[in-house]
């Protein structure tokens, strides 16, 4: 146990723990939440793509936007975003383009192909929206008071990173 953790108070030391308990909690959804869309293309036989591709389209949506501005979104790292959307565009479902302005960027948009994608997990997390609420899991405060909860620690994290480091 670290010096901090001996030494901190009880309400702390409950907090500390409460904490770890809701890091690890982000990273079991966020597997759990390829693993879900990874069953329902095998559900529905899409093969050719995989999970993260299919929440990188998703989230492109009717967009069209460049590999940074993926990034500065938060969605995904460098290299993990210009490696799915260089194998989207080769698997035909994003068209890609050189920006008039700055030729050394490529900017991507959804292909038809990419929009059946896109509306695959668009429905899968339609169902799971209502299928939440039609069962008691979480109502309309309650998943308002998480979204606003992560929201505040990723501005906390966010600060973290750029005035401290």
């Amino acid at each position: 146990m670290s010096m901090e953790m001996q030494i901190a108070p009880a309400g702390a030391k409950g907090f500390m723990s409460s904490y770890l308990e809701s890091l690890a909690l982000v990273e079991r959804l966020h597997r759990l939440l390829l693993d879900v869309i990874k069953d329902e293309f095998e559900r529905l036989g899409v093969l050719e793509i995989n999970a993260v591709q299919g929440l990188l389209l998703f989230n492109i949506g009717d967009n069209e936007v460049t590999a940074g501005e993926l990034k500065s979104r938060g969605y995904y790292q460098g290299s993990n975003v210009s490696y799915n959307l260089k194998k989207l565009v080769e698997m035909g479902f994003m068209h890609h383009q050189r920006c008039e302005i700055d030729r050394r960027s490529v900017r991507v948009r959804l292909t038809q192909r990419g929009r059946e994608i896109r509306d695959i997990v668009a429905g899968l997390f339609s169902r799971h929206a209502e299928g939440l609420q039609t069962r008691g899991v979480l109502e309309q405060a309650g998943i308002e008071d998480i979204t606003s909860s992560l929201k505040r620690v990723e501005r906390y994290w966010t600060d973290q990173i750029r005035y401290i480091y």
